[in-house]
């Protein structure tokens, strides 16, 4: 298959996927419940104590990308979820029975996954500005900011799918979606600084590819400081392929 055929397999398939948000789209409204908990309830009390050191920031400030990175990976993470249940059905044996490679599948699903990331991202930074926080919303910045969301909702979908063969059945999917999501989120720079964790958990925080989304958003929307962005983006790039490779490796067996 030559690479114009490829990709357009690739966008058939995400848009295809994207389709199901067009006929239902209250589950973002819906799962931007959360970040309002945290923004409003965990954000403004943490906020007004200062406990915890954010330098010339305000909290609220310091944790907006932390918790718009955590939305984003909520939605993915729990996409294999969708991929048992397709199977269940019998859709995932039509996919794959058609000339497209599995990675076209796994691409178009994980695309997919990061275009919807950018709805939920536009419910939380609309919140976000409801309650005030200060941030920079230039056009340059918001593109910087959807592109690294399409990068972390391609990676964590694909970590989902890539345990999906392996657990088989939505209920252990969602088990082991939420088993991830808060570890991961907590072990990340989302919503206080590394230098406050212990050295093991620093070295976890170094590991997790939503330290690096995290600090990323937090360059581009709040503090201005970008020196580090190509090293974020880099390492966002790095587990994305990863993972989708690991998911495209895994994907057949789930149907076995």
């Amino acid at each position: 298959m030559n690479l114009k055929r490829y990709l357009s397999s690739v966008l058939t398939l995400t848009e295809f996927e994207l389709r199901k948000l067009r006929h239902d789209s209250s589950q973002i409204w819906l799962r931007s419940v959360q970040p309002a908990l945290w923004l409003i309830v965990f954000g403004e009390v943490f906020s007004k104590i200062r406990a915890i050191p954010t330098g010339g920031v305000s909290y609220l400030q310091f944790m907006t990308p932390g918790v718009l990175a955590q939305s984003v990976m909520f939605v993915a993470i729990f996409y294999g979820i969708t991929v048992v249940w397709e199977r269940d059905l019998g859709l995932l044996n039509k996919l794959l029975s058609t000339p497209a490679p599995r990675s076209t599948i796994v691409l178009g699903k994980a695309l997919s996954a990061g275009v919807r990331g950018i709805f939920q991202a536009i419910a939380v930074l609309i919140l976000a500005l409801i309650i005030r926080v200060n941030m920079s919303l230039t056009p340059l910045s918001v593109l910087g900011v959807f592109v690294i969301i399409i990068l972390l909702g391609m990676s964590f979908s694909s970590l989902s799918m890539a345990l999906a063969p392996v657990f088989r059945t939505r209920e252990r999917m969602m088990g082991i979606g939420q088993a991830i999501t808060m570890p991961l989120f907590f072990a990340s720079n989302a919503i206080y600084p590394v230098s406050l964790m212990p050295d093991w958990l620093k070295t976890i925080a170094i590991m997790n590819p939503l330290s690096y989304a995290v600090d990323a958003m937090r360059g581009l929307l709040i503090t201005g400081d970008l020196s580090a962005l190509p090293i974020d983006i880099l390492a966002i790039t790095i587990a994305t392929t990863v993972l989708v490779v690991l998911a495209s490796l895994s994907f057949r067996k789930i149907i076995s």
